[in-house]
């Protein structure tokens, strides 16, 4: 569905609050899962990163972005805002923020990308069974998740840890601040490392180890039980959205993949943003999935799965400022020009950690190779190449899982603007490669989610994604890539020696 004019669009409308790790957007979307055309808000922002692995957002800072784009959005919308019926949430998983009794914010929101807590992580390993522990909550014991986090901040900040009354994501803290009350939904939870997947409640002996109890967690929610009443400044505020129903926010990619249309097996969505991640959504009933990749919750009948990489857009960002490249389109055009693996480099994308599928929290990036010939856009090329042979491992582990006859549909703003990472993916999987047409796949995805729970569609293959541009992949560069592949994972052997976790 591409993006609809005001005037032609169907009643009701839904407001999709989508908050990011770089970004909150504000948008409209009509019956029909079109985005609105000019009716949408964003404000960028950026964590706070320390030499030490930390990486910060300001709570209040934070919950002002999200205001703003509610301003702007409802004012770009007019009259029409009265036709508003719910307001659906898209937000970051794996945040975490410890508040007081009052809900002031007593730490800053942690994101995923924060390793500090590795040693945590490492001690949990030798005090559970990973295995376990990853079959119940479908997350491994990495500083991604909260059981290291909770612990790494009880001993190094054991004042703020024991002033703290409730832990929880930022949505938690939004709803505190707009509706004084706050629930975790599923899908949220499921992506904390702390819920039992199966049983949707808390897991008791994670819990432990992780030196919480249920007191100071949030209750736990689902999509049919949505927050109403808007405190009064803020119904005062925004009075379309005063007394609507407020769905619990849902993980960026789960909603990134039912906006992209992949809301089954038979289609595996690859997302291309700040990070990448490769998931499928399934009705199965959760079971163990492959060592390297994680099992979290769209609501509580359907699960995603798949893994995540740290490595993504910030990953080409990196390039473009350290090797002072020129504009998006002239450095397109540069890497479009090289040949396949033609630089001879090996490089590790580890310049934010490493999650799936290895989960090392020693990972770094690495360049090797390097001689006088070569230029920038060599690095940047070797770089976008190393990226997708990650993808190619998430590949290798979740085709399994998939549809024997599936599709990949690819979505996110890194792969929009260029189409020769995106061919660069299909030759190295050695799968044709589909986009998506959507331009906000995760903004949309918590909107359908929303239209099904007002009951205004049926359910969420009533409205498909639709299809963009299709890259085939060339088998003699396909054969290529395969050899390097074994390079980068040779290298990843010898830096992060965990070669039991991969194949090649």
């Amino acid at each position: 569905m591409t993006a609809g004019r005001l005037t032609r669009a169907e009643p009701p409308l839904i407001l999709a609050l989508d908050v990011g790790t770089s970004s909150a957007r504000a948008l409209l979307f009509d019956r029909r899962g079109r985005a609105l055309r000019g009716i949408q808000a964003r404000v960028p922002y950026a964590p706070r990163t320390t030499p030490d692995g930390g990486s910060e957002l300001d709570p209040q800072r934070l919950f002002a972005a999200v205001c703003r784009v509610l301003d702007g959005c409802l004012r770009r919308a007019g009259a029409r805002a009265t036709e508003i019926r719910g307001v659906a949430t898209s937000m970051f998983w794996h945040s975490l923020i410890g508040m007081d009794a009052s809900g002031k914010p007593l730490t800053p929101c942690y994101t995923w990308a924060d390793l500090r807590s590795d040693g945590a992580a490492r001690e949990l390993r030798q005090k559970l069974d990973e295995s376990a522990v990853h079959a119940r909550t479908g997350c491994p014991l990495h500083p991604t998740f909260f059981p290291a986090r909770l612990r790494w901040l009880a001993t190094q900040h054991p004042e703020t840890f024991t002033r703290t009354q409730a832990w929880g994501g930022f949505w938690e803290y939004l709803a505190l601040r707009l509706f004084g009350s706050r629930t975790c939904s599923l899908s949220m939870a499921s992506a904390s490392g702390l819920l039992d997947q199966a049983g949707c409640a808390w897991d008791a002996e994670v819990l432990a180890i992780s030196m919480i109890d249920e007191r100071r967690l949030s209750p736990l929610a689902d999509l049919d039980s949505p927050l109403r009443e808007l405190r009064t400044a803020f119904a005062r505020r925004w009075p379309p959205l005063a007394r609507v129903p407020w769905f619990p926010a849902v993980g960026d990619g789960a909603c990134a993949n039912i906006g992209s249309g992949c809301v089954s097996p038979e289609r595996l969505a690859l997302t291309l943003g700040t990070s990448g991640a490769m998931r499928i959504v399934t009705e199965a009933e959760p079971g163990t999935v492959p060592w390297g990749l994680w099992r979290y919750r769209v609501d509580r009948r359907r699960s995603v799965v798949g893994g995540a990489l740290s490595e993504g857009g910030n990953v080409v960002a990196w390039c473009r400022e350290t090797l002072n490249l020129p504009g998006p389109r002239a450095a397109e055009r540069a890497i479009a020009r090289l040949a396949a693996d033609g630089h001879g480099l090996t490089v590790l994308p580890f310049f934010a950690g490493e999650r799936s599928p290895g989960w090392s929290g020693k990972a770094r990036a690495a360049i090797l190779g390097l001689s006088l010939s070569h230029r920038p856009a060599h690095i940047m090329r070797a770089a976008m190449e190393a990226v997708a042979y990650r993808f190619a491992l998430l590949y290798d582990l979740l085709g399994g899982l998939a549809a024997q006859r599936h599709e990949i549909v690819a979505s996110g703003g890194a792969l929009a603007g260029s189409p020769a990472w995106c061919q660069i993916l299909s030759d190295v999987l050695g799968r044709s490669i589909t986009l998506s047409p959507q331009a906000e796949a995760s903004s949309r995805g918590a909107a359908l989610l929303g239209l099904e729970a007002l009951g205004v569609i049926p359910n969420l293959r009533a409205l498909p994604g639709g299809r963009g541009r299709t890259f085939t992949p060339h088998p003699r560069r396909h054969a290529e890539y395969g050899e390097a592949r074994k390079r980068q994972y040779s290298l990843y052997d010898q830096i992060c020696r965990i070669a039991p976790l991969l194949t090649y």
